[in-house]
């Protein structure tokens, strides 16, 4: 078997829609699993929009989630010669003819149109959906050339492939019916047909085309989010594909040695953004200790205009880090979380006040467990939870765990409560409790 060339063939915009990347990740691994070569060809023949900007942020994207190509870049604009001297052949040959046309806007003008077959069928065996076919005379002749002089996508997508020896097409089913038309400019051409295989759609929770309507669509905006590339990466490769068993978090080297086109699923795959989330989340969690207790440093600083990291030692930056490590769905987060714990300036939540604030005897649990907590020699965590126990009697800890909570730090989730006492310390922890019952409970 020669050489499995597949391209990612992107019209650079400004924005990477994840249905896009999901393609190039579907491209990317087939490649890596058979050894073969993942090419990128940049469709920047729409000047407008396809700026250098534009495809600096496609580049960047790629680099986030580690979506290497081999070879150098392929610019579609730098083909245009090319593709116009094909058309010249299809000319020569029948397989084209010249028309004048008037457009919607009036003008008059002689474009360029490729003649389709009028008998027979065209058919196809698609790696994904299978047998495809439709009759020839269903299809009816399509330009390939504006009457300005410009390629049109069918023509320039096709000339392309034959340049790059692209083997395989790997897109979304949005392109079957212009698949049915490649097929005979190839054949029209000469060239071998490429394989094709053509994902399902994405869609939300009703079942329609995943917009930015239904949340965020676009790769750049879950980067802003605090995703890791990783997370994405692999949710993406599960929207329509999963190994055969029930695992979920892949390494990128089992995604490599399991992936499989005849395994993509033919149904549309429904976006499920909680999924996501909490993959995000397990994701984060595999994060090296050391390197996350870096994040949260670095994070910590955007909420404490005067942060000195030496005010607290490695022991303690440490704990803190392994508190939040396992409850953090977004690294976006970590500063509202630590927030309390490098500053006095915090926010309190009027929801987590009203409730948990300003119930009946809010005031005297505050004011009860201030005084026992005054009394503590031992300022850690188990001790601290011990007395709160002792105060419920088995009855449960609620009227004391959460107005402490909301007290001490303003919200009202978050760590667990005794390793928040432990870290904000003995002098912090009473200020703040008498405050609350002072200035804030009813």
């Amino acid at each position: 078997m020669s050489e499995i060339r597949v391209r990612f063939a992107p019209s650079p915009t400004g924005k990477v829609h994840i249905g896009n990347i999901r393609a190039a990740i579907y491209n990317w691994l087939f490649a890596r699993h058979t050894g073969g070569k993942f090419l990128l060809r940049v469709e920047d023949t729409d000047l407008e929009r396809s700026t250098p900007e534009a495809i600096a942020v496609l580049f960047d994207c790629m680099k986030w989630l580690g979506l290497d190509y081999d070879e150098e870049v392929f610019y579609q604009t730098k083909n245009v010669k090319r593709h116009l001297e094909v058309v010249d052949q299809l000319l020569a040959s029948g397989h084209a003819y010249k028309v004048e046309k008037t457009s919607r806007d009036g003008k008059t003008g002689v474009v360029t149109m490729f003649r389709m077959p009028k008998e027979g069928a065209i058919e196809f065996d698609d790696i994904v959906k299978g047998h495809m076919a439709k009759k020839a005379e269903d299809i009816q002749d399509f330009a390939i050339v504006r009457s300005d002089g410009s390629p049109i996508f069918h023509i320039a997508n096709v000339v392309d492939d034959i340049d790059q020896r692209v083997t395989h097409i790997i897109r979304g089913d949005d392109h079957v019916e212009n698949t049915f038309k490649h097929i005979c400019i190839f054949r029209a051409l000469g060239a071998p047909v490429p394989k094709y295989g053509h994902l399902s759609m994405i869609v939300n929770q009703q079942g329609k085309p995943y917009s930015k309507r239904d949340g965020a669509a676009f790769v750049g905006e879950y980067r802003e989010q605090g995703y890791l590339p990783e997370a994405l990466f692999n949710y993406l490769l599960l929207l329509g594909w999963n190994p055969g068993d029930d695992r979920e978090v892949l390494t990128r080297e089992e995604m490599v040695k399991l992936f499989e086109l005849e395994k993509v699923h033919v149904t549309a795959a429904m976006f499920d953004p909680k999924k996501l989330a909490w993959m995000n989340g397990e994701y984060i969690k595999k994060i090296p200790h050391e390197e996350f207790v870096e994040e949260v440093k670095r994070r910590a600083g955007s909420c404490a205009q005067s942060l000195n990291v030496a005010d607290h030692d490695d022991a303690w930056w440490g704990y803190l880090a392994d508190q939040l490590q396992v409850r953090t769905k977004f690294l976006n987060d970590i500063p509202a979380a630590v927030r309390c714990f490098v500053s006095d300036d915090f926010e309190f939540d009027p929801k987590a006040v009203e409730k948990r604030l300003k119930k009946p005897g809010a005031k005297d649990a505050l004011i009860e467990v201030c005084g026992l907590f005054s009394k503590v020699d031992d300022w850690s965590a188990p001790t601290l939870e011990a007395v709160v126990k002792g105060l419920s009697q088995g009855n449960g800890m609620g009227p004391w765990v959460h107005p402490i909570r909301v007290a001490v730090s303003g919200r009202g989730e978050g760590i667990g409560l005794f390793e928040m006492l432990q870290l904000l310390g003995r002098e912090k922890t009473l200020s703040r409790l008498a405050y609350a019952a002072e200035n804030l409970c009813e």
